[in-house]
């Protein structure tokens, strides 16, 4: 069986036998040419000069000069003793025209054999088509990595999203917008960095391992250290140690870093993803809001050709500095009609939220927590424009100031985009005394089933009393900014190697 001179899969599904078949062909040459002492994969280094982009935009100034180029070749075609195909390298791709009477007869056949998918080294003068495609006039070609597999049909290409997230390497070579995104993800990762820095904080990194699972309500990967015998917990947040480093006097610190949470998975959770946690001394969650829109503008501009408004799954979002702020309360107020600050009693609020339909599980609930509750049901997907929601409930703030002259409120924001959140910070918690009485009450909900709250950092608590100023934090979540800023709907086509169950 022969493949086309595309050298692609044929359009339709491959039988097992006929996909064997062009396996063991693609292997024969393999074998032939080690046969021969040409064994690709002992090749050990390629001086490549240019890359396809860098020719195609300078054309005028490299026109008739010889050049060397690298890279897969995507597509042949034979066309008696003149052959042209196209190599895709890591900055875009670039024609090539191969003929018998430059290569010479024998160089010419051992381009012919080659196949779709195999590693080429070109060098050669650069030109313009009659139809005007810069081109590289191929001196002399020289096969480095052999490709054993044929790769998916040209046109079709790799396009079912479970197969996309297995066979990643395929999906990176058939779908340009994949490279893409994963180009624009380091551009953005780049950019917080350089921002960051110019504004002298320093990068540190902290345990991925831990003793205690805190700094999150989350549920942890739990494994056991051999040599200490003691089960210990991937990290379900950086916070308590970056907060130690500004107790330590490390006044302006912050760690992009995988987080892992043994949670579910959907559109916009995996079991591990990426954060980035900021800690800055003296500072509060308003000093943190304005950082955030700073950071998230300028990523903006940076990939989206210097504009702030983008386009995400069919909404038209402003990411333009300020971003609308409004109190949880408020929020609840106007998009379910009910104000829970105004209840005296938890009675009361477990009357209101029965009163606008809201089901609340937990017969006891607090007004805290039952406003936390409403807000998820009725205003979350309200928020498509950026809106940070400020003043948490204390309940489900455990690391957060209280905030002045308002009771059971903390100085805790999250910002909402199109529906989803994508950053949390607080006015963080430097009271020892009433941080320490908070893990005590998440343990005690721990206690009763709640696999989800805090456990006691020892360490943490010593730590906090030695005295950390006041300090302002935030965690911005780098999947979901990366999926906003470049119109992905999934996280997994943010994460290159998402989490997938084994194939039997």
């Amino acid at each position: 069986m022969e493949e086309r001179n595309t050298g692609a899969a044929p359009e339709r599904e491959l039988t097992q036998d006929e996909l064997n078949e062009l396996l063991q062909v693609r292997r024969d040459k393999l074998s032939l040419l080690q046969e021969q002492g040409r064994d690709p994969f002992e090749i050990v280094k390629f001086d490549r000069d240019r890359y396809s982009r860098e020719i195609a935009e300078n054309f005028e100034t490299l026109e008739g000069k010889v050049v060397t180029v690298a890279g897969r070749m995507m597509s042949k075609r034979i066309m008696g003793k003149a052959s042209f195909a196209h190599l895709l390298d890591y900055k875009g791709d670039i024609q090539i025209y191969v003929k018998a009477d430059d290569l010479g007869t024998d160089a010419y056949a051992d381009f012919k054999s080659m196949d779709i998918g195999d590693i080429l080294g070109v060098s050669g003068t650069v030109f313009k088509t009659r139809t005007g495609e810069v081109s590289v006039h191929a001196q002399k070609v020289t096969l480095l990595s052999k490709s054993l597999r044929p790769l998916p049909e040209k046109f079709h290409g790799l396009k079912d999203p479970e197969l996309r997230y297995r066979m990643r390497p395929v999906d990176l070579i058939m779908n340009p917008g994949v490279r893409e995104t994963f180009i624009k993800r380091a551009k953005i990762e780049a950019e917080i960095r350089r921002y960051l820095n110019s504004l002298d904080f320093i990068e540190v990194e902290t345990p991925v391992l831990n003793t205690t699972a805190s700094g999150a309500s989350a549920r942890p990967f739990v494994t056991h250290h051999n040599t200490l015998d003691i089960d210990m917990y991937l990290r379900i947040a950086t916070e308590l140690h970056l907060k130690m480093c500004i107790v330590g006097g490390l006044e302006r610190v912050y760690e992009i870093g995988r987080l892992f949470r043994n949670e579910g998975m959907d559109a916009t959770h995996n079991p591990e993803f990426t954060t980035i946690e900021i800690y800055q001394a003296y500072t509060d969650y308003h000093g943190m809001m304005e950082l955030c829109e700073q950071i998230i503008s300028r990523c903006c501009r940076l990939v989206n050709d210097g504009k702030t408004r983008i386009g995400y799954c069919g909404a038209e979002i402003d990411l333009t500095p300020p971003f609308a702020r409004l109190t949880m309360n408020d929020a609840v107020k106007r998009y379910a009609g009910a104000d829970f600050m105004a209840c005296e009693t938890d009675e009361a609020a477990r009357a209101l939220a029965k009163e606008i339909g809201l089901y609340v599980e937990d017969k006891t609930a607090t007004k805290g927590k039952i406003l936390a509750l409403a807000f998820d049901e009725f205003a979350e997907d309200k928020l498509v424009q950026p809106t940070f929601i400020i003043d948490y409930p204390i309940e489900n703030s455990p690391l957060t100031k209280r905030k002045p002259g308002v009771p059971g409120i903390t100085e805790r924001f999250e910002l909402f985009i199109a529906g989803h959140e994508y950053a949390n910070a607080f006015s963080e918690l430097n009271d020892p005394i009433d941080q320490r009485g908070r893990f005590v009450q998440q343990a005690q909900e721990r206690a009763k089933g709640d696999d989800e709250a805090m456990m006691i950092d020892e360490d943490f608590c010593l730590a906090l009393e030695y005295g950390m100023p006041p300090t302002g934090g935030i965690g911005i979540g780098i999947d979901r900014l990366v999926m906003l800023l470049t119109n992905e709907s999934s996280i997994r086509d943010v994460l290159l190697f998402p989490t997938m169950k084994p194939l039997k």
